[in-house]
């Protein structure tokens, strides 16, 4: 274990602190819990939107919920207007506007419960018209701008055009037609893929037959009822996806014939040509460490070429879809972590790489749009800190980029059609939220709104920013960042007990420069209550670069529980951490990290919280374990290790478990097992469960669930 001085620490100044004035107020649990998103949250722009083929910026109203505001952007400047949309179908007397989802440049649809609404501006008037009435049982409804609509009625999908269609027709209930494949992983959000025209429309075709059911118990009936879900677990069967193209005109299908005698792998970057002759697919083989991006004929479902082939000794991660340059039907934008950081290269329809596009030590986070004038793509990105995320545009010849924000924090960017301006929304610290129009070119800036500070009369924690460096004198030196959280009335002569939150799993990054500094109003409520607070992202979370992620790779649960460790190691340097009172909670991965952490080292912490946590990765889903931990047939010792349910026994010091009964992510089988392990071994657990919920409790009950967790820290702790 390294101690302080090998960690490399280094502590950034007291960011933010509150300033102590009498009668600020503390928050309550609902505030802590659910303020930010409510009562507490920032102000903000509604119904931000672009109009296509046009510089108009749409929102609602600053002073109005039911008027909208058409700012037009011109050389000189921008000049406002504000429309009322009159008697739009579903309008009340308190409703608020519509999202608008523009068609073409001069409609707009939105969905009123089950209308598809269609909206006209002629520039001064909306006229509008309920264009068409959905089944009350319709999922998944996709709008196309040529006016179709795709939709899914349980395991079957269905057509607007001319007529309503009914595409598929299968009877068996595990096959599943025009729904999200893949338990939602390698970025798959839907299943319904409409032709740049609308002429044909490719889905997901998903064949679940072969995968065991799971019982998910249901309490809300008497007696109980037990709904059997598809739940393919690690090393076991897993759901056969083809794709398939139905062509409206003539009423014909046609599956892609994608399997070349191969069927259990994944199809994901579904993504047409512009000219709708093509659709391109990856497909990811069941050990996820090689991948083919293959282009297939529209008409035929023909394989016509395989343009490229990526591999790689632990995993391949694809989770975009291609994005053609406008104007542009041979050339496309690829996402790939093949340089060690997930960068956007420029190819050519047949395969050629033309050139990496973007380039570092740094991630691409989104593409934002194109300005076409300049032949530039716009994206967010992490180059100035991993802790931040900025607006840049990046030259598709020459890969020169170009910051366009100017504020520290989280930036995202909405680009209009060609590109000219961004919509650049962003919070950091100090900055609850600011709204502004920026010019691509820097030419041009205009403030919407500036958010006043919905936090200001409250008692505010204080936060230090912590830096870690691991390997400090070798060259491979790596950095991680936590957030020390100390009470409001901190005094240093005191010694306090300490909750250190945590999640350390792929894919999610905890901590960034942002509103508030503590990233969470929970954290603050424990601190003004008398607790330090904190967190850390380390090796094994996201945004850092694929060694820094990858380190866990095949033994989850090990690397990371270092990294936590030698956080610990650095609370206990400090002279008013008192090291006996030490807790940590986590949930779903961080309820795994949370119950690693009391059993792989008992003693460190005196008690301990752990929701929703996988004990047993293999019985966690397909998709997700193997590409961390490969098959348990293949990785044996990684996943023994990882096993929690036979070092039960190791416990010391107060664990509670929290779950919900429905849970279809981590099922529920985990704490369950967990819990006979403990009658078995003669070991005294804490348990409580949330009868209906899945994996995350939310709404109204969410406060329940942090006052238990709460009360729990100070039954254990004070």
């Amino acid at each position: 274990m390294n101690n302080c001085k090998t960690a490399g620490l280094v502590l950034a100044g007291i960011a933010f602190a509150a300033t102590a004035q009498a009668q600020k107020k503390m928050f309550t649990m609902a505030e802590a819990t659910s303020g930010l998103a409510t009562t507490l949250a920032p102000k903000s722009i509604k119904g931000a939107t672009w109009q296509p083929g046009t510089d108009n910026f749409w929102m609602v109203d600053k002073d109005s919920s039911n008027k909208w505001d058409c700012i037009s952007l011109t050389t000189k400047g921008a000049k406002m207007a504000t429309q009322d949309p009159g008697d739009y179908p579903g309008k009340t007397a308190k409703s608020n506007l519509p999202a608008l989802k523009w068609l073409n440049k001069d409609e707009a649809y939105y969905v009123n419960k089950q209308d598809v609404v269609v909206g006209k501006t002629d520039g001064n008037k909306w006229t509008w018209n309920t264009w068409f009435t959905l089944p009350a049982s319709a999922e998944n409804i996709t709008v196309d701008k040529s006016k179709k609509i795709a939709w899914t009625v349980d395991n079957n999908l269905w057509l607007r055009d001319v007529a309503t269609k009914q595409v598929t027709n299968e009877t068996d209930k595990n096959i599943v037609c025009g729904k999200s494949v893949h338990r939602d992983e390698f970025g798959i959000d839907q299943g319904i893929f409409f032709s740049p025209k609308g002429t044909l429309l490719a889905y997901y075709r998903m064949d679940q037959t072969m995968v065991r059911d799971y019982p998910i118990p249901h309490w809300d009936t008497v007696p109980a009822i037990i709904e059997q879900i598809k739940y393919p677990m690690a090393g076991g069967a897993s759901h056969e996806v083809t794709l398939c193209i139905f062509d409206p005109a003539t009423s014909k299908t046609v599956v892609v014939k994608t399997n070349d005698g191969e069927k259990d792998h994944y199809l994901t970057s579904v993504t047409w040509s512009p000219d709708e002759a093509f659709i391109f697919i990856a497909i990811l083989n069941r050990d996820q460490n090689h991948l083919w991006l293959n282009k297939y004929d529209a008409k035929t479902g023909d394989l016509v070429k395989t343009l490229f082939e990526e591999s790689s000794p632990k995993y391949v991660h694809p989770t975009h879809s291609l994005t053609f340059i406008p104007g542009k039907n041979d050339q496309f934008l690829w996402w790939t972590e093949r340089d060690g950081y997930d960068h956007l290269y420029l190819y050519s329809t047949d395969g050629k790489l033309i050139r990496q596009v973007t380039k570092g030590n740094w991630l691409v986070n989104d593409i934002a749009g194109f300005d076409t004038k300049n032949k530039q793509v716009i994206i967010t990105a992490s180059r100035e800190s991993p802790m931040e995320k900025h607006i840049y545009t990046a030259d598709l010849e020459t890969g020169k980029v170009t910051r366009i924000d100017k504020d520290p924090g989280m930036h995202t960017a909405l680009a209009s059609e060609d590109g000219k301006y961004v919509y650049d929304v962003y919070t950091g610290p100090g900055i609850p939220k600011n709204s502004v129009i920026r010019a691509t070119s820097g030419t041009f800036s205009e403030s919407l709104l500036r958010s006043p500070d919905p936090l200001a009369a409250y008692e505010r924690a204080q936060v230090k920013n912590v830096t870690m460096t691991l390997n400090i004198d070798k060259p491979d030196a790596i950095q991680l960042y936590g957030k020390l959280i100390l009470p409001p009335n901190f005094d240093s002569a005191k010694k306090y007990p300490v909750m250190v939150y945590l999640y350390n799993g792929p894919n999610v990054q905890l901590l960034h420069n942002t509103f508030p500094e503590s990233g969470n109003l929970w954290y603050e409520y424990m601190a003004q209550h008398g607790y330090i607070v904190f967190t850390m992202d380390g090796r094994g979370s996201s945004n850092r670069g694929l060694a820094f992620e990858q380190a866990t790779f095949r033994h989850l649960g090990e690397i990371e529980i270092e990294d936590q460790l030698r956080g610990v190691d650095y609370l206990k340097s400090l002279p008013y951490v008192d090291a006996n009172r030490l807790g940590i909670h986590g949930w779903s991965y961080g309820g795994f990290m949370t119950t690693s952490l009391m059993l792989k080292h008992p003693g460190v912490f005196k008690c301990a919280v752990a929701g929703g946590p996988v004990m047993d990765w293999k019985m966690y889903e397909v998709m997700y374990t193997e590409r961390y931990m490969d098959m348990p047939q293949n990785n044996a010792e990684g996943y023994a290790k990882a096993n929690l349910l036979d070092k039960v026994k190791n416990l010391k010091g107060k664990l509670m478990l929290i779950h919900g009964t429905n849970d279809n992510v981590v099922v529920w089988q985990h704490s369950l097992d967990f819990l006979k392990k403990s009658v078995d071994e003669g070991v005294q657990v804490d348990y409580f469960v949330y009868p209906g919920y899945e994996h995350n409790v939310r709404g109204k009950d969410r406060v329940h669930l942090m006052q238990k967790i709460t009360d729990y820290f100070d039954q254990n702790l004070k």
